[in-house]
């Protein structure tokens, strides 16, 4: 019976001191605080994204200097094509429960700085096929002064409702507050 008490004690102890020493990783008894990349903590930077919690990339309006002060953070906003898609990292803190090695808030790089204001495109399409001429189309995307001009001389006598069709298709007629369309996965 000794023996079987002498494992319980030391299973007792060395989970008591690997509670203790959580944000070290904990070997024999003994806390180490740097990383061992074979240990069995994942460095917390690592972690996927299911296991953080991270906030929007930020708004800097274009501001280079504070973009070089905080190490991140978007210049602008949008872009059609991958190429004019500005990436930035964000503030991503590890989600309570989840163990790892290092700081539980940190700054994740690869956040695209695009912005989603439920502007769909086949449904804007579709408004501007069927009710261009009424100016639907202009008045769902934010465009509300030239909608009324389109409104009032329905859809330009048709020549307007075409050519936004067009526009439409060609991505030349965007959303006015620079979101970008929501894609359908």
């Amino acid at each position: 019976m000794a023996p079987f008490r002498n494992i319980l004690l030391n299973i007792l102890v060395c989970f008591a001191v690997f509670t203790y020493c959580s944000s070290h990783e904990c070997y024999n008894e003994t806390c180490r605080t740097e990383y061992v990349p074979h240990g069995p903590l994942v460095h917390c930077k690592f972690l996927p994204l299911e296991f953080l919690n991270c906030s929007e990339p930020l708004n800097l309006n274009g501001n280079e200097t504070r973009k070089k002060e905080l190490g991140h953070g978007c210049l602008k906003y949008g872009g059609q094509k991958h190429e004019e898609i500005e990436f930035t990292g964000a503030v991503c803190s590890v989600l309570q429960g989840v163990e790892c090695y290092g700081n539980k808030t940190f700054i994740k790089d690869g956040f695209p700085c695009i912005k989603y204001n439920g502007h769909y495109f086949v449904t804007t399409l579709i408004y501007s096929v069927l009710l261009g001429f009424l100016g639907m189309d202009r008045f769902c995307l934010g465009h509300t002064g030239t909608a009324v001009g389109k409104l009032l001389t329905l859809g330009g006598v048709g020549i307007w409702w075409i050519v936004d069709i067009v526009l439409l298709v060609n991505g030349m007629l965007t959303p006015d507050d620079g979101s970008n369309w929501v894609p359908y996965y």
